[in-house]
């Protein structure tokens, strides 16, 4: 099993765990299924109200797709169209308005945003880093800074995704700029979120959804028209595959958190 589920049929709460935790949570292409599968499944359990996502292990929430099937998409030649193999793994991408609290432990970074940005909001442990290291390695950040962009400063996001592996945001400096709404001990963001589902949960679940499919209403034009350009922009930057494997294979940088 790669994805855990977890229902608790009396708080009305669900726990979604990625659960690779000796490949620090990394996304297979059998993941991106799974968790698609999962979203559209919850539509349908009305005893289910609020979801927590969060990663095994405490090393990391998620660091993307696993390159090792990176590589196994087939891509069109065309640049004006991209096979992602992530674009349809969070809720909302499934029609999914219940919801979704993100406990964070450890890394979050690349891939990780496509499901961070998709959740109502986040609370992380205090050892938990967020970084994108796409251009680090030859790689467009575009659908991970689309949406970040919604969920912090323009200036952050940008440091974030233009300094790549060279710099990690602490749980602490994401709670200042807003990307955390809660900081708890190291391995208390669980728990945590788990009590603020439960809360959620336990209010009539058609005003939370209404109140969630506002939220998002109020920012779907701008989103949705960015990340249809994305795939252009990734089909245009991005190095060649065998490129990208070099600079993975061999870069070793250091990096600073703050």
């Amino acid at each position: 099993m790669t994805i855990s589920l977890e229902r608790d049929g009396t708080t009305g709460v669900a726990v979604v765990t990625l659960d690779r935790p000796e490949r620090l949570n990394a996304l297979t292409l059998a993941m991106a299924d799974e968790l698609a599968a999962v979203w559209r499944g919850f539509r349908y359990e009305d005893d289910i109200r609020a979801i927590v996502l969060t990663g095994a292990g405490g090393r990391a929430f998620c660091t993307g797709v696993d390159r090792d099937d990176a590589g196994r998409v087939p891509q069109p030649s065309s640049p004006y169209t991209l096979d992602d193999p992530l674009i349809a793994i969070g809720p909302k991408a499934n029609d999914l308005w219940k919801p979704v609290i993100a406990a964070v432990e450890g890394m979050a970074c690349g891939g990780a945003f496509y499901l961070l940005g998709e959740a109502e909001f986040l609370i992380a442990g205090e050892t938990a880093t967020f970084f994108d290291p796409h251009t680090t390695y030859g790689m467009v950040s575009a659908f991970e800074t689309v949406h970040m962009a919604q969920r912090m400063p323009f200036g952050e996001v940008a440091r974030m995704a233009l300094m790549g592996s060279a710099e990690r945001i602490s749980a602490r400096r994401a709670y200042e700029i807003g990307l955390v709404s809660e900081v708890t001990g190291p391995g208390g963001a669980l728990a945590a979120a788990r009590e603020a589902a439960a809360v959620i949960a336990g209010y009539p679940t058609e005003a939370v959804q209404g109140t969630v499919r506002a939220l998002w209403t109020a920012k779907e034009a701008v989103r949705s028209q960015a990340l249809a350009q994305a795939p252009h922009l990734i089909a245009l930057g991005n190095l060649p595959a065998d490129r990208q494997a070099e600079l993975f294979t061999g870069r070793r940088t250091g990096y600073r958190t703050r």
